[in-house]
């Protein structure tokens, strides 16, 4: 099947991605996003809050290895972590329903060759108001049904997923 062992993807170039788990409740959801992380090779998590952190049996779960791959942090304040993150030039995203929400499309279409940012809040609060207010932006995805919001792990997939191909081509289209 091609896949990459634990050693092979440790030595792998990551895509110069980062998401941050703002508060994220459910450990299934976190280790989800940490398997999410590991199919498209980004470059790592920020675990903030209240999101748990590796060691945890219950985020074992879902990530089913993929924990022990991608390489993470842990912040006790989102905060510290967007200061971090926009110190190295990150451009910093916000997933979230908001006024002046711009689609993901025109996110990805602004320059990001210092890397980016994908923000990721509550399942239920969504990310907090201190958060968006360092962000660079929000993005909102569009829905059609009667739900305003997608499961957290459910967001980072897409959002991960569209990232990576961008990224992706960008890359390949450079060389």
């Amino acid at each position: 099947m091609h896949r990459l062992s634990p050693e092979e993807y440790t030595q792998t170039e990551k895509l110069p991605l980062v998401v941050v788990l703002d508060n994220v409740r459910s450990q299934h959801n976190v280790g989800a996003v940490f398997r999410t992380a590991d199919a498209f090779a980004i470059e790592g998590l920020c675990l903030c809050g209240i999101t748990c952190s590796p060691p945890n049996a219950e985020l074992h779960k879902t990530a089913l290895g993929a924990e022990q791959t991608v390489s993470y942090t842990y912040y006790e304040h989102t905060t510290d972590a967007i200061l971090a993150l926009k110190d190295r030039g990150m451009k910093i995203y916000a997933i979230e329903i908001a006024h002046d929400a711009l689609s993901l499309d025109e996110a990805m279409a602004h320059d990001h060759t210092q890397g980016v940012a994908l923000v990721l809040g509550h399942e239920v609060f969504g990310v907090s108001e201190e958060v968006l207010a360092l962000c660079d932006g929000c993005i909102e995805l569009p829905q059609y049904g009667t739900k305003h919001s997608l499961n957290v792990s459910v967001t980072a997939g897409i959002v991960m997923y569209e990232w990576a191909t961008r990224l992706r081509n960008e890359t390949a289209h450079a060389k």
